[in-house]
């Protein structure tokens, strides 16, 4: 599962530009990126009437999926799945994850962005996860950056979360109701070569696959 940085800060802080750019940055760096935002407007428009997809949402679907030769858009109710489970779910082939927003999402690393603000109203003394501060206000401690170092940024996160990611990487993820669970080295195997011993025993065509998922959703009872 690929790491996560979320950058947070309040309205209009200059998420969006620094976030973007970063990103490029990463891009150069030969990484392969990601992106989720939150956002609490309403209303967005994302589709235009008399286009198919705007059909099909009218007609009540829950979820629909746009592909085209370039892209892929999906379009769905948020049905309040975490930071975790969406990247987990929607990305799980990418290097890295970048969010913006989700203050509160719980064990992500976040990057306040903090623009013409005293530093009793940064986010970082009252929220978990806060690694780094991008202010153009002189504020102490560590990794504290610019708001026009998106390269420097871009390094930092290279070095804390993608060099080496490899060596000692989980190959086994475990999400409950969204929420990571951690597993101890012989945990993963055990899961995964139980899984992939009942795979092996399926009369499937494909025999070089290399990547399982597998969902599973407990009865009311909560017993199998």
């Amino acid at each position: 599962m690929p790491p996560i940085v979320t950058f947070i800060g309040w309205h209009d802080s200059g998420k969006t530009t620094l976030a973007s750019r970063v990103v490029h940055h990463l891009k150069q760096l030969g990484y392969q990126v990601a992106v989720i935002k939150s956002t609490k407007d309403t209303g967005i428009t994302f589709d235009t009437p008399g286009t198919d997809t705007h059909t099909h949402r009218s007609a009540g679907a829950d979820s629909v999926m746009l592909v085209a030769p370039d892209q892929m858009v999906i379009m769905t109710d948020n049905r309040g799945e975490s930071l975790t489970s969406l990247a987990h779910r929607h990305f799980p082939e990418v290097d890295i994850v970048i969010g913006e927003g989700f203050k509160k999402a719980r064990h992500i690393s976040k990057i306040e962005v903090s623009r013409n603000a005293d530093t009793d109203t940064l986010l970082r003394g009252k929220i978990t996860g806060v690694i780094a501060v991008a202010s153009d206000k002189s504020i102490t401690g560590d990794h504290i950056f610019r708001l026009n170092e998106a390269a420097e940024i871009a390094s930092f996160i290279e070095k804390r979360f993608l060099q080496n990611a490899t060596k000692g990487a989980d190959h086994t993820t475990l999400l409950i109701d969204g929420n990571r669970i951690p597993l101890k080295g012989f945990v993963q195997d055990a899961l995964a070569g139980t899984i992939n011993g009942f795979v092996d025993s399926l009369k499937l065509t494909n025999k070089d696959a290399k990547t399982i998922d597998i969902r599973i959703t407990l009865p009311e009872n909560n017993k199998l």
